[in-house]
């Protein structure tokens, strides 16, 4: 036995770990690190954690690969973000890496980056009173961090951006980032 890490939560065996799985994949789906972090604050006796994951694997109701999948085109649909914000908004719900990286470059492998970024700025951005959307080199710098942590490229945002601006040369003072290997 160990001590209970929680506050005022009493420790479960492998039955009360199972129904709060349960109840805890019935709220919305998860991760099996997400998972486990929580009946490891719960558990008793830690193996049980191991059992539980197991077994809810088994019956279908924990599946990593289907959560990635599920997220990604999510991400890709409906709020329109970059591969990137996906990536590691994965790495937040501790899906495995090497999942996380082949799922999003899968989903986003026909994905037109640039056509993402413009309907993105179309969606989110609204054109000032004398119909420019970006108006001056404030409006340019909050949009490019903007889109940057949408998870976009720099060098696909400054292209779009210079499209957008009142004034396309102020673009220029942005600097792409380097693109890391893992970041397709």
């Amino acid at each position: 036995m160990r001590k209970n890490s929680t506050r005022g939560a009493r420790l479960l065996d492998s039955g009360g770990l199972w129904e709060l799985s349960l109840k805890l994949l019935g709220a919305r789906a998860r991760t099996m690190g997400e998972l486990r972090a929580k009946l490891g604050l719960r558990a008793a006796v830690v193996q049980d954690v191991e059992t539980t994951i197991a077994r809810l694997k088994d019956c279908g109701y924990l599946d990593d690969r289907r959560f990635a999948e599920s997220f990604t085109t999510a991400r890709l649909q409906d709020q329109g973000l970059g591969k990137r914000r996906v990536l590691q908004e994965l790495r937040k719900h501790r899906v495995a890496p090497a999942l996380a990286e082949t799922t999003v470059r899968k989903t986003y492998e026909t994905v037109d980056e640039v056509g993402l970024i413009e309907r993105y700025i179309r969606r989110r951005f609204h054109r000032s009173g004398d119909g420019a959307l970006f108006a001056n080199e404030r409006d340019l710098a909050s949009a490019y961090r903007r889109l940057l942590r949408a998870g976009f490229g720099g060098g696909d945002i400054i292209r779009v951006l210079k499209r957008f601006a009142a004034n396309p040369e102020l673009v220029d003072q942005f600097e792409e980032e380097p693109q890391n290997e893992g970041d397709g």
